[in-house]
């Protein structure tokens, strides 16, 4: 058991709002901060990629006890739609029964929020934290940043400030604290496929959609209220570009020629393509996570990644998991605590960056390629007779709580057996045949 102290958390999103629920039930005082306007009191949309929820953030809403909560508000989807042409190909996630989940990201931080007010954690709305005193674990709050500070003193701090954190900010002046950030030439836009008249959803309401066209495409997700939220992801620059796309002629020319079967479906295309702006995607790396037991970053401070494998959330919300078994483990040793939650996660963090770039291409090339979809059936049908030889990659990642770590190197050499595989003389024969069963066998020993 933990002794009771006085904690902040900087940043009221979802992986502060969960934190503030496990820090509640830990018997801790919590303070939340966030430089923004309540999200529960302002209308929330324009810029936002709906959530996939899989394995991991559920352990960790569950363990908080809020998981049933949560799924009143999510949507299962059990495989993908791929929008070709004319053509629809569905590629079922993992094995009969598993679901990634659908949740707009603006309800579920509602909820979460709520959820952690009830557990008892206080919140602070348009508080803007300037800086922060590591070694007395104060706060900073003003108005501006040259105007006058107020200093609030803390037990520990937590940085749950996103991408951009002003308290990683602070713990990058040290020495010997090592930092990246790489922007994708890639950037994204929020559209909309309203319900039908009736509140039913225009598409399959429980598939992930795509229509992956190459250096560009289009994905869409459902909502509660029969609506999709679509997110197109296209280069800042070049021929097809959101540069290209100056006005409104040149989006629509643009949409009915390389997505004509969405131009029913998004009746305000060209009003959302220039009223939501267009954002950036960013993988941000650092270390160390902590600062001398006091300070401590999580989620997105630490570790923000590009939102291809839908881990970004779910990442997060399995630092808060590691974090909460360390506490349970070491009690008031709090320095041994942040100590082995940055060890245990650093090379997990990481592997989950480079996966989420990795299927940024896959997403958007290969589920277009007869082949590739071919490779997914071996593997589907091989893994289902050998499940303790082979778990697909994505399993591993969606359907599992294993290290992704773990999934980065065992999904490496999948690869290469796959690769092997791919280059035998009449695979589109002879792929659901004993030869190439035993060619997979002899490839795993």
């Amino acid at each position: 058991m933990q002794h009771s102290q006085k904690i902040a958390i900087v940043g009221s999103g979802l992986v502060g709002s969960l934190l503030a629920i496990y820090l509640k039930k830990a018997g801790h005082q919590v303070h939340v901060y966030d430089r923004s306007p309540d999200i529960r009191k302002i209308q929330f949309s324009g810029r936002s990629i709906n959530l996939a929820m899989s394995n991991r953030g559920w352990k960790a809403l569950d363990d908080a006890g809020v998981g049933d909560q949560i799924r009143e508000i999510a949507i299962p989807m059990e495989k993908r739609a791929i929008h070709i042409g004319d053509k629809l190909n569905y590629q079922h996630y993992g094995k009969e029964g598993d679901n990634i989940y659908s949740i707009s990201r603006g309800v579920l931080n509602r909820k979460m929020i709520d959820l952690a007010e009830a557990a008892g954690a206080e919140f602070f709305f348009e508080k803007k934290v300037w800086d922060v005193d590591l070694a007395e674990s104060t706060l900073q709050i003003g108005e501006t940043e040259r105007g006058a500070w107020e200093a609030i003193k803390y037990d520990k701090v937590f940085g749950a400030d996103g991408a951009f954190s002003r308290v990683r900010h602070r713990m990058q002046r040290q020495s010997m604290f090592n930092y990246s950030q790489e922007f994708l030439n890639t950037g994204y836009k929020e559209l909309n496929i309203p319900a039908n008249a009736d509140g039913t959803h225009k598409l399959d309401k429980n598939s992930f959609h795509i229509w992956p066209r190459g250096e560009y495409m289009l994905i869409a997700l459902p909502n509660l209220d029969g609506s999709f939220t679509c997110t197109l992801f296209m280069p800042f620059e070049g021929e097809n570009s959101f540069e290209s796309l100056k006005d409104r002629k040149a989006v629509e020319d643009f949409f009915e020629k390389n997505l004509p079967d969405t131009i029913d479906v998004i009746p305000k295309l060209a009003e959302d393509f220039f009223e939501n702006p267009t954002s950036t995607l960013v993988t941000m790396k650092c270390f160390p996570w902590t600062y001398n037991g006091k300070v401590a970053l999580i989620g997105d401070a630490c570790h923000a990644i590009v939102p291809f494998y839908g881990q970004g959330m779910n990442a997060g919300f399995e630092d808060i998991t590691v974090l909460n078994v360390l506490m349970e483990r070491h009690g008031d040793d709090w320095n041994t605590i942040f100590t082995d939650y940055e060890k245990s996660r650093k090379p997990n963090a990481d592997a989950i960056a480079e996966l989420s770039y990795r299927n940024f291409m896959e997403m958007s090339t290969k589920t277009a390629d007869e082949k590739f979809l071919l490779q997914k059936k071996i593997e589907k049908i091989f893994s289902e007779k050998y499940p303790e030889k082979w778990i697909p990659l994505y399993s591993r990642v969606t359907f599992s709580d294993r290290p992704y770590a773990e999934a980065l190197a065992i999904g490496d050499r999948q690869k290469a057996i796959m690769d092997e595989v791919m280059m035998l003389p009449d695979i589109e024969q002879i792929w659901d045949t004993e030869t190439v069963e035993k060619k997979i066998l002899a490839l795993l020993k």
